[in-house]
């Protein structure tokens, strides 16, 4: 039997730290004593989980069951029949109604109010965009092309809520994983069109304006850096934010300043842009860093939705190996529609991934900072290392 001697002492534990979040305006304590190394980080519950993995369970949002959904509002390929690669439907227990009375006179939210019962009626947009019609096919599953036209899809829908003046602000999201809010297993995604703007979008376009008249920068412009980089590409990179509020969180930002998510084009010829993405795991080497810099000189600078979901899909398989596939939601965190020209210097839309490792505690509601055990410098190492490709 080995003598005790003969195993290394434990490393010493590292410090903790409290970061200020510039971009949601709130504070993060860093406990690295609460966790076990960041690569042994997993998932206890896969998202993906089954206990007959083998069954094809019945559901409403796979191809044949059309007529069994709420109304349609769109499909791509517009005017398909059976063979819709992605389809935007009301959601069928919606957390708002579009049938319901608008309040306009209060539409701008609560701080336009005297204070006291503050109440709306329940108006608004509550939709889910289908993203693919085959019920095994998870988002990173699909290819760059297809992940595109689900962002496209989004920016169809996004366009089309803006449009209507009693919608202040439209909110994209996906859970995927029951813990992580998902009622249905086929992969999808919601947005919601609200008649106000809500207190945390107010509160993080209130912080980036803070950071900008304090520096004059953006504060999305200024957060790239070498030790939080997960991935990137031409017009996108992928980062742990400086001070993620959850462990292993990622945004994904674009590299021009760019309020909206809707600006986003959809340029197909981006050859380069999509090698660059298939040497993404290898991406800390000085050979790909140097053709992420020759092609981003190369190529005009814009949003395509092709770069951005070679990108997506990359990250979202980082996460699913190194993870376990744990349950996640992304959000892409935007302006509002008919945000001041004034601020536009200051707010800059990003996707943001949060994976569920841990609970949110009493700390965290009482407070409002959270404690996050992983430093983002080392979650970034350990998803930079990991191979990001099929």
């Amino acid at each position: 039997m080995a003598s005790t001697e003969s195993w290394p002492s434990p490393p010493r534990p590292r410090s903790g730290e409290i970061r200020r979040d510039d971009v949601f305006g709130r504070c993060v304590l860093f406990s690295p004593a609460r966790s076990r190394r960041p690569s042994d980080f997993k998932s206890r519950s896969p998202a993906s989980s089954s206990s007959n993995p083998n069954s094809k369970p019945f559901c409403a949002f796979c191809a044949g069951h059309e007529s069994e959904c709420a109304p349609e509002i769109f499909r791509f390929p517009a005017g398909s029949l059976d063979d819709w690669k992605i389809r935007v439907i009301e959601n069928l227990y919606p957390a708002l109604s579009r049938d319901a009375e608008h309040s306009p006179s209060t539409a701008d939210g609560p701080d336009a109010v005297m204070p006291g019962k503050y109440s709306l009626t329940g108006f608004g947009f509550h939709d889910v965009v289908i993203e693919t019609p085959d019920h095994s096919v998870r988002l990173p599953d699909l290819s760059p092309e297809e992940i595109a036209q689900v962002l496209l899809a989004h920016k169809q829908r996004i366009l089309q809520l803006a449009c209507l003046e009693s919608i202040k602000y439209v909110q994209v999201f996906k859970n995927y994983g029951a813990s992580a809010g998902a009622s249905m297993a086929h992969s999808h995604s919601q947005i919601v069109g609200l008649p106000l703007v809500p207190p945390l979008v107010s509160t993080r376009l209130d912080s980036m304006k803070k950071f900008y008249d304090m520096t004059g920068k953006c504060s999305l412009c200024e957060v790239l850096s070498n030790d939080l980089l997960v991935a990137e590409t031409v017009h996108y990179f992928a980062i742990v934010p400086f001070a993620a509020s959850y462990a292993f969180e990622v945004w994904i930002v674009p590299r021009g300043h760019t309020v909206h998510f809707h600006e986003i084009d959809h340029e197909k010829v981006m050859l380069l842009g999509l090698y660059v993405n298939s040497t993404l795991n290898c991406i800390g080497t000085s050979l790909e860093r140097l053709i992420v810099v020759k092609t981003r000189s190369i190529v005009s600078r814009k949003w395509t939705a092709v770069d951005l979901g070679g990108l997506l899909k990359v990250v979202l398989q980082k996460l699913s190996k190194q993870l376990n596939d744990p349950p996640y939601n992304f959000m892409i965190q935007a302006a509002p529609p008919d945000l001041p020209s004034s601020c536009a210097p200051s707010v800059h839309w990003f996707l943001q991934i949060v994976p569920h490792l841990s609970v949110t505690g009493g700390f965290e509601i009482g407070t409002g900072c959270f404690i996050n055990p992983v430093f983002p410098e080392d979650a970034a190492k350990v998803l930079r290392e990991v191979d990001g490709s099929r």
